[in-house]
């Protein structure tokens, strides 16, 4: 077989098992078998180990997937800058309670988990502070608005429990830095 074609059939394989792995550890957690992750994708174990060789190699690309999505679905050109900043923290909301299990697994003692997390954060902090500005420039919050406070709030509205009241959490937050001062 020609080099292309494997090298295609490899991202192929690839997408497969991280978006089998997704669905997986969405359904019974990080620690969930892994040959449930083969299975679901169509791959057999050996492909599977041919590109994770461990499960952390897996958990790491399944949560630096989901990092990205959430900063690549910022949209920095929206026609109505505060809105989009409060879609995003929704979703950065969504983002935290959802994924918390699958980075905490990370958190091994003899892991790099330090610099990955710093590298996850600071994307994070930069698509936030980016969409701040925005919104800033737009008058729809008040100039003192500051990304990392905005963060640790929705950080707060994930881990509460309190799914069911995030929208409501997060209006009050954003009548809270409200340029108006009201709704």
């Amino acid at each position: 077989m020609p080099a292309r074609a494997r090298r295609s059939d490899a991202r192929d394989n690839h997408a497969l098992l991280l978006a089998a792995a997704k669905e997986v550890f969405a359904e019974d957690g990080p620690d969930a078998p892994l040959d449930r992750v083969a299975r679901r994708a169509g791959i057999g174990n050996a492909t599977m180990y041919r590109h994770f060789p461990s499960r952390r190699e897996l958990v790491i690309a399944v949560y630096a997937s989901d990092v990205a999505s959430l900063t690549g679905n910022a949209r920095l050109d929206a026609a109505d800058p505060g809105a989009e900043l409060f879609a995003w923290l929704a979703a950065f909301v969504e983002h935290v309670r959802d994924k918390r299990d699958l980075a905490l697994s990370l958190t091994t003692p003899a892991g790099d988990h330090e610099t990955l997390f710093a590298q996850w954060h600071a994307t994070v902090n930069e698509t936030a502070a980016a969409l701040v500005d925005r919104a800033k420039e737009a008058g729809a919050v008040a100039a003192d608005t500051d990304a990392l406070d905005l963060l640790l709030l929705a950080t707060g509205i994930a881990l509460s429990g309190a799914s069911d009241r995030a929208d409501r959490l997060l209006d009050l937050v954003r009548r809270g830095v409200s340029s108006t001062g009201g709704p």
